[in-house]
Order: C-alpha cells, then structure tokens, then sequence
C-alpha cells in the first residue's frame, strides 16, 4: 500500500471514532440542561436527579470527545501537508474560530457549571450550561464549515495556484454548509433520544425484575421502594419512565428533522457532487427509478455489474428535483463529463509523485457509497420505528419484563450511532477522487479543486504512515474501552452513583433519597 492509502485509512478511523463522542456530546448537552431548567421551574426532585445522571455521562463523554479530537488537527500537517497548503487560506479561518472562540467558551462555561453547584446562582450556573452547550453547537458549525467548503468551494479567488479567500460571507453562509449543520444537529438530537431511552429502559426493567415495580389488573404500574437500595424509590421510577419518554419524542422529532434536512441536502448533492449522488444510487444509466435493491460483483467498478432488482419509479427523480419526470443523470453519462472538464489522467507534476499521468477514476466506491447512503438511512428509520414503539408499551408507566426487550432496547443505542458514521463516511468517500470537490458554477482557470493524490505528505513514506495508523489505533481502543467501562458504570449504578449523597439519607417523601438542594460536595459530582 502506499503512503496515501494508508493516510487515508488512517484519517478515515480517527474520524469516524472521534465522531462517535461529537453527536452524544451535542445532543445529551441540549437535553441536560433543558431538564436543569425544568428542575429550576418547578423544583421537581426527579428533574435535579435527570441534570445529575445525564450530566455525569455528558461530562465523561465530553472529556473523551476532547481527546480524540485534539489528533484530528495533527493530522493536517503530519499526512496531508500539500493539502493544507493549499486550503489554508481559507480552512484556517473556521478552524481557528473554532479552537479560539467556540472551545474555549464551551471548556470555560463547562467548568463553572460543574464546580459550580451551589456556589453560583441557580440562574447563573444555569446558563453557564447554556453557554457550554451553546459553544460546541457553534464549534460544530465552524467544522462543517470548513468541511463544506471542500465539498463546494465558494468565496476565493485562485491565486498563484492556491484559493484564497475573497469572501468570507461567502464561505460562512455556504449553503452546503448552512444544510450540513441542521443534518448534524437533528442527527445529534436523535442519538441522545436514543440513548436516553435504551439506559432509561434498562433500569425501568431492573425495578421490574428486583420487585420494586408492580402492575395492577389493567398493566398499569404500580410504584413501589425498596429499603435495600439506596436511591431505588418513587423518584427513581419518575427519573426513568421522564426520562425514556423524553428520549423517544426526542427520537422521533429528530428523525423527521434529520429527514428533511436530508432531503434539502441530496438535492444539492445532485447539483454540487452528481456523481456523488449516482453512486449512491447504483444509477448507471440516466432515469427517474431510485433503486430499492441493486446487486453486483463487490468492489466492481464496472456497471456492467450493477443490476437494479428492486426500482420505485419517479422516486429519484422526487429526490433530486422535486417531480417525477426529470431524468437524472447516471455514472455512464457522467464519467465522460468529468473526463472533459478536470482531465483522463493526473497532471505530470511532482507533486503527484509515482501516480503522476494515473488514469482517474472519477466512480467513487459503489458498493460503500450505495450501501453506506442505505445504512444510515435505514438505522435512523429503525431507531425512529424503535422509539414509536417503546412509547406505546410504556404508555401505563413501566416497560415489559421481557428481558429480551431490554437487550435490544440497549443494543438500540448503536442504531443512531451507525446512522452518523455511515452517514459521514459516505459523504467523505463519495468525493474521491477529490479531496477538494469542484464547483459546478465556476469555470475557466479560476476552477478550484484538488485531487486527494496530491493532498499527502510528500515526505512521509508508508512506514511512517503505518507506524502512526498502528500507534494512534491502539490508543483509540484503550480510549474506547474506558469510556465504555465508565459509562457502564455509571449507568449500572444509576442515579446515586452521580449523587452519592443520596445512600443512606432520607427523601421528604419518606424513601431513600434527598431534598432539592442537598448538602453534598460538589466535588462527588465532578469527579
């Protein structure tokens, strides 16, 4: 393998994983401290144990989402230099914004809501939390800003061979951009739905199983404490049943949101990216049929392979125009089109190395674009249908003792997770052979684009690459398995192991608990 393959897989793993903590980090944040709002409103209990729990597993996820994602920028200078000469101009702004201003907000405000506990002002330390949440939503946008501007770049003129940046509105109110960030969002939204959801399920089922909840007759539940469980009584049931519900209209609003925004963002991948969007189809002729199920050969670039079983006519055509009749273009149509405007072979310059006068191949790889376009689809339609479910067999307050029902509730946390990384990984690699997408509105010698076999280091060879492929894996599979083990943790212990002060001290209502504004150290909560 080359240097540039290994680079690729390389940045490819570190993204994916780090993305893992992005959207739980974004979402679980939003809902964390909607519900210290509700706590602050109406002085409910259970909404203060909500804040606590959810907040622990924010925390412990946020601080993992910082270390993996501090590599990320690395990467630009160690692997892919000629690349960031080449987009600095322009990839700096948003990149610095986004450590300068949007980090350091959301790191600041972050710690004063979590030392903050009683020291603040309940309004104050509130919208610390706000603030905090507020900045990795912007951070969030200054990376798909950057991220965008490499699917279709806007606001630069080539000068001497680079872009620069002419336009800053231009480049920050992208409108790939502007509908990249709305995706992500909902796409965020929707994994904290689904998490809270899976982990409220699981403990509504060990109350089931430990005999501390009951169903009458009629299934409703019956809510009962238990004296050997410190922290196990009626708030705790409000704290999960809240909370799963809570989750599920989260899911499910999401989707819709992540739908719609989907469908504003592949009519623009049809104009901005065609070929992206042909791929993804397995539309090698031109047509309005949207393939269902199409089968070939794996890893065959060939279409002669790719042969549709299952088409819904007009569909694509709907996804790409808004009507039923307009063909859209397919590979075949397609490919010779690239071919005239950005060339049959990479340009004899050194800086393309071994690959310089390659022919290029302007199909990227059919069978992870299709598929990938159908993962993400499919898992957030799942964990959605999953979500409408779980509300209607806990509409009389408890979940099924199923434990079977419990599993797949839990294994149900992965399927919006899936969604995102299937999602980003068929974004990133329906660009090839581009590292830098052209714009079809712009033409002539001021065309900006690059090709990803000229992005690499040109003085990095494979060993390097490998070494740091290996190194930096091993490192991220540490990483991951403790963030699993502390969140499992965590979640295992419930509610008390965010609030130790709640063992072995008395509620106003009588059980094993603690009033609204308990005496405890902060410093149990923080760390």
């Amino acid at each position: 393998m080359e240097a540039l393959d290994i680079a690729r897989w390389q940045f490819g793993i570190v993204t994916v994983y780090h993305f893992l903590m992005v959207p739980l980090t974004i979402g679980l944040g939003i809902l964390v401290a909607l519900l210290q709002g509700r706590w602050r409103k109406t002085g409910d209990e259970a909404y203060l144990r909500m804040t606590k729990f959810w907040g622990k597993l924010f925390l412990i996820n946020f601080i993992m989402g910082v270390a993996t994602g501090i590599v990320q920028e690395f990467q630009f200078g160690m692997a892919w230099s000629e690349y960031s000469r080449f987009v600095g101009d322009v990839f700096g702004a948003p990149l610095a914004m986004e450590a300068l201003l949007a980090f350091f907000v959301e790191s600041t405000f972050l710690g004063l809501w979590i030392f903050g506990w009683k020291k603040l002002p309940p309004k104050i330390h509130h919208a610390c939390l706000w603030i905090a949440v507020a900045g990795s939503i912007v951070s969030a946008y200054f990376i798909l800003v950057a991220n965008s501007w490499m699917q279709h770049p806007v606001g630069v003129d080539l000068i001497e061979g680079r872009p620069v940046m002419v336009d800053a509105w231009a480049v920050f109110s992208n409108n790939t951009a502007i509908v990249a960030f709305f995706h992500t969002i909902t796409g965020a939204l929707a994994v904290a739905g689904g998490f809270l959801l899976g982990i409220s399920w699981y403990h509504l089922w060990r109350r089931r199983r430990d005999g501390i909840d009951t169903v009458d007759a009629q299934g409703r539940v019956v809510v009962g404490e238990s004296d050997r469980i410190a922290g196990r009584d009626k708030k705790d049931h409000a704290v999960w049943i809240t909370s799963l519900r809570l989750g599920a209209v989260v899911a499910m609003v999401a989707f819709a949101g992540t739908a719609i925004s989907g469908d504003v963002q592949a009519k623009l991948m049809f104009d901005q990216q065609p070929m992206k969007m042909a791929a993804a189809e397995g539309a090698c002729h031109d047509g309005t049929g949207f393939s269902v199920l199409s089968i070939g050969n794996l890893g065959s670039q060939d279409c002669d392979d790719v042969v549709a079983v299952m088409e819904v006519p007009g569909l694509l055509s709907f996804l790409a125009n808004g009507d039923f009749t307009t063909e859209v273009r397919g590979v075949n149509t397609l490919v010779p089109e690239y071919q005239q405007n950005y060339g049959t072979h990479l340009p004899d310059n050194p800086i393309y190395g071994d690959r310089a006068g390659q022919e290029i191949d302007y199909l990227p790889v059919m069978a992870v674009t299709y598929w990938g376009f159908r993962i993400m689809i499919g898992f957030g339609g799942l964990a959605a249908a999953a979500a409408a479910a779980a509300l209607w067999l806990t509409r009389k307050g408890t979940v099924p003792q199923s434990r079977n029902l419990m599993r797949l509730a839990l294994l149900g946390i992965l399927a919006p997770f899936g969604a995102n990384a299937a999602g980003w990984i068929f974004t990133e690699m329906g660009r090839q052979p581009f590292v830098v997408v052209p714009n079809p509105a712009m033409s002539g010698i001021d065309q900006v684009f690059m090709f990803t076999a000229a992005a690499v280091s040109p003085g990095v060879g494979p060993g390097e690459v490998i070494f740091s492929l290996v190194a930096l894996t091993c490192v991220y599979a540490v990483l991951l398995v403790v963030e699993v083990k502390l969140l499992s943790k965590y979640v295992r212990g419930g509610v008390v192991s965010a609030m130790p002060e709640l063992a072995g001290t008395t509620s106003k209502d009588g059980g094993s608990g603690t009033s609204a504004s308990p005496d405890d150290d902060v410093l149990a909560f923080a760390y």
